[in-house]
């Protein structure tokens, strides 16, 4: 897992956390961090013409001090941005980061962000942003458009960071759960920690072997790692398997197969970043 570690901030309650789950993974990784903070086109552009159903004497006037409304508006965006780039790098800084870029964009995020990614070996981002209903739960819309079109594996962190000892590997039998592992196998981001690789369903001859040949390749790798069968729907099996067992980061394929099948337009990996206390890193 080579590159930089793109960190994206939106100065919500999720930005902490967002850095300090990226300074984490930029010590596991010895790499640097680049922030990313976007002004939308929503929030940098003027809501349309206001002044239609006014005389066209008053028009002139009126949009000259719209327009310097709009001015105003910009370069408020634009300082609030710059504050929000520059603490995210306090804390990544105090989190032991040395090699920090600040870069601030107006535009797309997606757009933005399929440019900036290709140098990247991980992406951090927030379960929620800034406009999120906590109430709800409802997961972040920027966080939705960034895991359907990201290439890289995207971190998705909880509402407060703490240290990662354990984790849990969803497993499928596909494609993506074997990358998950072989991510795990190869990649200094999970190194020395315990792996548990958990089923949820009834197994066949073809499940026991392939949880068998992935413990295997963990161990050989230096993990502590063990397999384990479950019952129920997963998106409630595996949260409550995160809960009773002291997992500190689900790592799931960004597809699935079976009845973990789908990324965040299915129902598994939804409800368990949803409803998950801990971070979720989706793997293609």
């Amino acid at each position: 897992m080579d590159g930089k570690i793109i960190s994206l901030v939106d100065g919500s309650t999720y930005s902490q956390s967002v850095c300090e789950h990226a300074a984490w993974a930029a010590r596991q990784l010895d790499a640097s961090v680049e922030i990313m903070h976007v002004i939308g086109r929503r929030e940098a552009s003027d809501t349309g013409d206001r002044s239609g159903a006014i005389a066209l004497g008053a028009r002139t006037a009126l949009l000259e001090k719209l327009s310097s409304l709009d001015a105003e508006r910009a370069r408020l965006l634009h300082e609030q941005g710059r504050a929000i780039l520059e603490d995210a790098a306090r804390i990544l800084s105090e989190n032991g980061v040395t090699q920090i870029e600040q870069h601030l964009f107006r535009g797309d995020l997606v757009d933005l962000f399929a440019e900036r990614e290709k140098k990247a070996a991980l992406v951090v981002v927030g379960k929620r942003g800034e406009a999120a209903d906590f109430a709800s739960l409802h997961l972040g819309s920027n966080l939705e458009r960034i895991v359907r079109t990201s290439e890289k594996p995207v971190l998705v962190a909880s509402r407060a960071f703490k240290p990662v000892g354990k984790v849990l590997i969803a497993w499928d039998g596909g494609a993506t759960s074997r990358k998950a592992v072989e991510l795990a196998a190869n990649s200094p981001l999970l190194s020395g920690l315990d792996v548990d690789i958990v089923y949820v369903g009834r197994t066949n001859g073809d499940i026991e072997e392939s949880l068998s040949l992935a413990v295997e390749q963990l161990s050989a790798a230096g993990h502590d790692a063990s397999s384990h069968v479950i019952d129920g729907q997963p998106e409630k099996a595996l949260g409550t398997y995160v809960k009773d067992n002291s997992v500190d980061l689900v790592v799931m394929g960004a597809y699935g197969h079976s009845r973990i099948r789908s990324l965040i337009i299915g129902s598994t990996t939804t409800e368990m970043i949803r409803s998950c206390l801990v971070p979720v890193l989706l793997v293609r």
